[in-house]
Formats: C-alpha cells, sequence, structure tokens
C-alpha cells in the first residue's frame, strides 16, 4: 500500500493539530463536564451549593413557663450537625425576669421537616428546671460546647453559682451525643 503524499511533514493527513481542532477540543471538554456537573444521581444526598443557615431561634415557641414575662434567647451558635446541607441552631434562652439569674434552657432548633413553616425545637439539651446556667455556648469542629453553672444547695446565692461542668453536644451514629469534662479539681 502506498501513502499519497499529504499536508503534514511526513506526507500523512491530519498529523499535524491546527488551533480549530484545540478549540472543538476544548469546547467538548467543556460542555462534557458542565454537564457531569449538573447531573446528579437520584439517591445523592450532598449538596453542591453552600449550607443553608441555622434557622431564626426568635421564631420558635420553646417549652419554657414564663408566666407574663417573655422569653429571651441569651445566646446561639449555628452548625450543621447531620451534614445533610441545612445548619440547625443551638439557643439558650431563659425567661426575661429583668434581674437576678434565671435558669436557663437549651435547645437544638431545626428548619420544619417539609416545606415551608416555622422552626421547631427538636430537643432539650439543658432543661431550665435543672436550674442551671449556661456560659459561653461556642462551636468547634462540628461539636457545640457550653460551661454550665449551678448551685450546690438552695441558700447559695443566686448571683454566685458554686458549681461548674464544661458539656459538648456531637452527632454520633445518628443523634446528638452528649459529653461531660470532669468536673473541676477532680482527678
Amino acid at each position: 500500500m502506498q501513502l499519497r503524499p499529504g499536508p503534514g511533514p511526513t506526507g500523512l493527513p491530519h498529523t499535524r493539530a491546527r488551533a480549530r481542532h484545540w478549540l472543538i477540543v476544548a469546547a467538548a471538554l467543556a460542555v462534557v463536564t458542565g454537564a457531569a456537573a449538573l447531573v446528579r444521581p437520584p439517591g445523592a444526598t450532598a449538596t453542591p451549593d453552600a449550607p443553608v443557615a441555622g434557622p431564626d431561634p426568635a421564631a420558635v415557641s420553646y417549652p419554657v413557663d414564663c408566666g407574663p414575662l417573655g422569653v429571651v434567647v441569651a445566646d446561639r451558635a449555628e452548625t450543621d450537625f447531620d451534614a445533610d446541607g441545612r445548619a440547625e441552631t443551638v439557643a439558650v434562652v431563659h425567661c426575661d425576669a429583668g434581674s437576678g439569674t434565671p435558669p436557663h434552657g437549651v435547645y437544638l432548633v431545626t428548619h420544619p421537616a417539609e416545606g415551608e413553616g416555622a422552626p421547631r425545637v427538636a430537643e432539650t439539651l439543658v432543661d431550665p428546671g435543672e436550674g442551671m446556667t449556661v456560659d459561653g455556648l461556642d462551636v468547634r469542629d462540628g461539636a457545640v460546647s457550653a460551661r454550665l453553672r449551678g448551685y450546690s444547695a438552695p441558700d447559695v446565692p443566686r448571683c454566685c453559682p458554686d458549681l461548674r461542668r464544661d458539656v459538648s453536644w456531637a452527632w454520633r451514629d445518628g443523634r446528638l451525643e452528649l459529653s461531660v469534662a470532669p468536673a473541676p479539681g477532680s482527678i
């Protein structure tokens, strides 16, 4: 078999790439890459978008009996515990007593299950009935931590809690798990 002389240096056709050739290849790659980024398998749960912010804790009705007083959101922290692309809010609330140190409640606030609606309290992390106050709510590495302060006896002045415990909550095995640090001064 004998080859006919062609435009390339060896006489073979299509041995030199021209600018037109590379533009067509680049356009084809862009189309394939764009299509791959838009197509998701039906069971995919990861979201390429930025995570949805946690729900507004002021829009929630808390299971706290404040009588004629209102409820105050004293602190809040947001993190996406379950990695579903929608952050949850941990809210520290207390009755608007005006003076003194009313006990705090700590609640996990989530988005509505489906469609539109108000955020809801999904879990009580610290019940106000425990008589604790919360200092320093913080989010680090997907866990929420706080310092709880309380009273060892009813005659301890309500201004000056004498008990302290550091706690944190992290998502493990499909639920929030509480971790409690050793009490100060313990071995």
